[in-house]
């Protein structure tokens, strides 16, 4: 139970940052301030149910987009989540497109150092 909770704060986390990087980097790309908490919940919500779908779908229908699963799944997450709140407005084609790729390779560089940072003590704890 520990561990999921834990799976889940790092998560959301890295979504955060994943979209903040985004914000900064893209000009079409707003989010809100007010909705913020909002808009990384419900990416975070949406691309864990939608990511394992994609993979089935993919490897019982076309199993050479296995691999771009994940950036299908946070095209999909941000779609989504524009739709559904006021916290993340994306405009133009190619703000979609590179909003795709800078979530998704800032939110994995973040997931996979944020248990680093996070979990510090508790990794050295474990260690000893």
């Amino acid at each position: 139970m520990i561990r999921l909770a834990a799976r889940a704060a790092i998560n959301l986390l890295a979504n955060a940052v994943g979209l903040i990087v985004a914000n900064l980097l893209l000009e079409d790309l707003n989010l809100n301030v007010a909705g913020f908490v909002t808009a990384v919940v419900i990416f975070t919500v949406v691309s864990v149910v939608i990511e394992p779908l994609i993979r089935q779908i993919a490897v019982k229908n076309m199993p050479a987009i296995l691999g771009s699963s994940a950036l299908v799944a946070t095209l999909a997450s941000l779609v989504l989540t524009t739709i559904l709140t006021s916290g993340l407005e994306i405009r133009g084609l190619t703000t979609w497109i590179l909003a795709t790729v800078v979530v998704w390779a800032a939110a994995l560089a973040a997931g996979l150092l944020l248990p680093l940072v996070v979990f510090k003590k508790v990794l050295a704890e474990v260690r000893n």
